[in-house]
C-alpha cells in the first residue's frame, strides 16, 4: 500500500536578484516526507537546504522566487496567497527557524509571544493561552518557566531562546514540523534533551519532521533517511543506516569525514599577560510576578569568576545555557556592568568611561553568536566588514577600504566578489564567516568568540578552526572562546573553564580537563558531547 506523503516536492527551484545577476539557490528538488518519518537535509553552507524550506513556507527574502510545486496534502504552497499561507503556518506545518533572536520579537514579553498563535489558530482565550504557553516552556525544559513568561528575549541565553522558539513552532501539533538547526545554540546536554523530546512529540502525533542540520552526530541519532545538497542540488537520497554504511557520492563521504582536528601550537613560556578578570560578578534585576503580587529578585548570572589569559593563549569556555559563559564574556568586554576588576594588557577598564574605552575597542574585538542579528540589513557584507575601519581609520581612502575588504574576505574564505550582496543573501555559516572578517580586520590583539562556529556545517567548521589557529599564531592573537561543542573548544583551546550556574566548576590543560575530569558536571558535559562509548575509550586510553 502507497503511503501519501504529508509533503511532496517536486522540480522546486529558488533563485535571488542580486547586484551580480541571478544566483539559483535551489536546482530542480524533488523529495517526499512521509507521516512519522524524519528526514534529515545536510550540506554545507550555502547547499539551499534552508532556502528549500523557506521556499516550501512561502518566506524568501522580496528578491527571491520559487518555481515547481509544493504540495501539503495535495495544496500546492507556492504561489499560494499570503492571506492562506498565514492560515497555514504556525498551524498545519510548524518551524524552527536557525536564529531566535531574529525570529523572538524584541519588544514582546515571551508570554505574549507564545500566547500570538495559540489565540490566533485555536481562539483561546487569554487565560487559556497562558496556561498553554506555560505548559510549553515545561515541554522544552526551561527552568523557573514562570519567570521566564514574563521575560524579554534579551533575558534569556541563545539556547533559552531557541527552547521558545521550539515550543512556538509545536504549540498547535502541526502535521509537519520543519526544525532549521534547532539545537545549533543548545549545549550538548540540553541537545541530547531535544532531541529525545522531538522524537516523542512526533510519535505521539504522527508528524513529519524535516530536520535540517550540519551535525552528522544528530543525524545518525534522529534521522530516518537522508538528504545531501551541495550547490542546490540533491546529490544522495538514502535512509539513514545506508547512508553512513555506505555513502555513494564523493562529497557525502567527505561530509562523513569532516572533523575538527589538530591541537594548536601552545602559548610561549613566559608570555606576557594580556588580559586578567578578578572576582567578576554580574547581578541582574528580576521581576518575579505571581498570584500574589510582584516581587524584585537578583539573578546571580557570573559569581566570583577569576581569569588570567597570555598573549597567544586560548581558553575555551563551556558549560550549559545560562551557566553566564557569555555573560563573563559582555562584563570583560565592559559591555554589561559588574563588580570586581579587569585589567588588559596592564590596564584597569574597569571604570573607564565609554569614550575613554573606544580606543582599546579597535583592540577587543568580538564574534557573537547570532551573525544574523549583529549584521545590519542595510548594509553590504562590504560596508559591514569595513565598518569598524570607519570608526578606527576614517582617514583611509574608499579604495583603500574596499582592499582591505577584498582581503578579509580572503582570509575568511569568502569570495570578494560577493562582497556587495547584503546579509539575507548568505547563508548561516557565510554570514558568521562575515562577522569574523569584521573582527579581523582592525588586527585586535583578543577576540572574544562566542559560538562562533555553531552556524557552520562540520567541513567548514574545520576549515574555521585551522584558519582560527592560523591567524592566531600569525598575529600572536588571543582568544576567548565561548562554545558548547566540545570537539571545537578541544581543538583550538589551551586551557578550559567549565561553568555552571554563574560558578567556575572546574578548570585546566585542555588535554588534562577531557581525559581526566574530576566534577560529575564535567564528566557529563563529556558524555553528551562525544557519546558514552568514545567517552569511556578516551577515559581508558589515557590510563
Amino acid at each position: 500500500m502507497t503511503i501519501e506523503p504529508v509533503l511532496s516536492i517536486r522540480n522546486a527551484s529558488v533563485h535571488f536578484k542580486t547586484h551580480e545577476g541571478i544566483v539559483e539557490a535551489v536546482k530542480s528538488a524533488s523529495l517526499d516526507v512521509l507521516r512519522g518519518e524524519t528526514l534529515a537535509i545536510v550540506g554545507e553552507s550555502g547547499s539551499g537546504k534552508s532556502q528549500l524550506m523557506m521556499a516550501v513556507m512561502g518566506l524568501l527574502a522580496s528578491n527571491g522566487s520559487a518555481q515547481g510545486s509544493a504540495r501539503l496534502h495535495g495544496k500546492e504552497l507556492i504561489g499560494l496567497k499570503q492571506s492562506e499561507l498565514n492560515k497555514i503556518r504556525g498551524r498545519e506545518i510548524g518551524m524552527i527557524f536557525q536564529e531566535p533572536m531574529t525570529s523572538l520579537d524584541p519588544l514582546y514579553r515571551i508570554d505574549n509571544q507564545l500566547m500570538a498563535p495559540l489565540r490566533y489558530h485555536q481562539n483561546m482565550n487569554k487565560k487559556q493561552a497562558r496556561a498553554r504557553a506555560l505548559e510549553l516552556l515545561k515541554l522544552v525544559h526551561i527552568r523557573d518557566p514562570e519567570q521566564k513568561l514574563r521575560a524579554f528575549p534579551h533575558e534569556l541565553s541563545g539556547g533559552q531562546r531557541q527552547r521558545v522558539m521550539i515550543a512556538m513552532a509545536l504549540a498547535n501539533r502541526p502535521e509537519l514540523l520543519i526544525a532549521d538547526e534547532p539545537t545549533t545554540a543548545l549545549d550538548v546536554t540540553i541537545q541530547a534533551e531535544i532531541l529525545k523530546l522531538l522524537k516523542e512529540l512526533q510519535n505521539e502525533l504522527g508528524m513529519g519532521l524535516v530536520f535540517i542540520t550540519h551535525d552528522l552526530n544528530i543525524v545518525r541519532q534522529i534521522a530516518d533517511r537522508v538528504i545531501v545538497m551541495q550547490r542546490g542540488e540533491i546529490i544522495e537520497n538514502n535512509s539513514t543506516a545506508a547512508l553512513f554504511d555506505a555513502p555513494q557520492h564523493p562529497y557525502t563521504k567527505r561530509l562523513l569525514e569532516a572533523e575538527p582536528t589538530g591541537r594548536k601550537v601552545p602559548v610561549a613560556t613566559g608570555a606576557p599577560v594580556i588580559l586578567e578578570a578578578k572576582n567578576v560578578n554580574v547581578r541582574f534585576k528580576m521581576r518575579n510576578e505571581s498570584w500574589f503580587g510582584t516581587s524584585n529578585c537578583d539573578l546571580h548570572a557570573v559569581n566570583d569568576v577569576s581569569l588570567t589569559l597570555r598573549q597567544g593563549q586560548t581558553i575555551g569556555i563551556v558549560g550549559e545555557s545560562g551557566s553566564g559563559k557569555s555573560t563573563l564574556a559582555r562584563a570583560i568586554l565592559r559591555l554589561v556592568p559588574s563588580e570586581g576588576q579587569i585589567v588588559f594588557e596592564g590596564r584597569d577598564i574597569t571604570h573607564l568611561s565609554r569614550k575613554q574605552l573606544q580606543p582599546l575597542r579597535r583592540e577587543i574585538q568580538v564574534v557573537l553568536q547570532d551573525p544574523f542579528g549583529s549584521l545590519s540589513p542595510r548594509l553590504t557584507a562590504g560596508q559591514i566588514v569595513t565598518e569598524g575601519l570607519l570608526v578606527h581609520e576614517p582617514s583611509i581612502s574608499s579604495a583603500e577600504r574596499d582592499r582591505r575588504a577584498i582581503e578579509a574576505f580572503r582570509e575568511v574564505s569568502l569570495d570578494p566578489a560577493t562582497r556587495n550582496r547584503y546579509p539575507h543573501e548568505f547563508s548561516g555559516g557565510q554570514r558568521q564567516r562575515i562577522a569574523i572578517a569584521r573582527a579581523l580586520i582592525l588586527h585586535p590583539k583578543l577576540i572574544v568568540l562566542d559560538e562562533p562556529t555553531s552556524a557552520l556545517d562540520r567541513e567548514v567548521q574545520k576549515q574555521i578552526v585551522d584558519l582560527l589557529r592560523d591567524l592566531q599564531q600569525k598575529y600572536n592573537l588571543s582568544y576567548l572562546f565561548i562554545s558548547h561543542d566540545l570537539v571545537v573548544v578541544r581543538a583550538l583551546s589551551d586551557h578550559i573553564m567549565v561553568m555552571k550556574d554563574g560558578r567556575v566548576v572546574e578548570e585546566g590543560p585542555t588535554e588534562q580537563l577531557f581525559t581526566n575530569p574530576v566534577e560529575p558536571y564535567t564528566q557529563r558535559l563529556l558524555t553528551a558531547a562525544l557519546g558514552e562509548d568514545l567517552y569511556r575509550k578516551m577515559k581508558r586510553a589515557s590510563g
